[in-house]
């Protein structure tokens, strides 16, 4: 099968994800300051959220790129990232619910660790179908990022329960580290 199918599904699924998030924004019956503030830890959440399903969505759409055709291993895989992304707005309301209350947060960055994961599987599915030597194992090389980030997230769930705005900081940082789309797929394609 084409890879066009999983991508459009893929987008769809990502955009109802972030209507999901901005459709549970709740905005103050009251018209003063006061009331706007009661629902910044909320938009805060929901900014940091967007930014990762934004990010998810950039890089899924440079990864597949170089890749022609899909099978059923690679639609399993990418059915497995979409369940746990679909997991990020419920983890959203409760942080933005409970900022920074120990496991509110700790959840949240399970919620942001099971999709790097399964965006790792994703990919090495990907590898497996067009091969080792494939513009696509070229590009992701030693994915420093990659293997960086989830390591991130454990320490940041871990330090939930001790010290939460050390979560939230190693959380905005891995968003931070990936708002920058990877461009080893686009400049691989462009030498071909």
């Amino acid at each position: 099968m084409g890879k066009d199918r999983l991508a459009a599904f893929s987008d769809g699924v990502i955009a109802i994800l972030i209507t999901i998030m901005v459709l549970e924004l709740k905005l103050p019956d009251e018209p003063g300051l006061d009331a706007l503030r009661a629902v910044v830890p909320s938009f805060l959440s929901y900014v940091l959220s967007f930014v990762y399903l934004a990010i998810y969505w950039n890089n899924h759409h440079h990864m597949l790129q170089p890749v022609s055709r899909v099978d059923g291993l690679i639609l399993w895989a990418n059915a497995h990232l979409l369940f746990w992304l679909s997991l990020i707005p419920a983890a959203t309301g409760w942080l933005g619910r409970n900022f920074l209350a120990p496991l509110p947060t700790a959840v949240y960055g399970a919620a942001l660790l099971m999709p790097a994961i399964a965006y790792y599987l994703l990919e090495r599915a990907l590898i497996h179908r067009q091969g080792v030597h494939s513009m696509l194992a070229r590009a992701v090389g030693r994915d420093i990022k990659g293997k960086i980030s989830p390591i991130l997230y454990i320490t940041g769930i871990v330090f939930a329960f001790y010290q939460p705005w050390v979560s939230i900081a190693l959380y905005v940082f891995v968003a931070a580290m990936w708002l920058v789309p990877d461009r080893r797929i686009e400049r691989l394609i462009g030498e071909r």
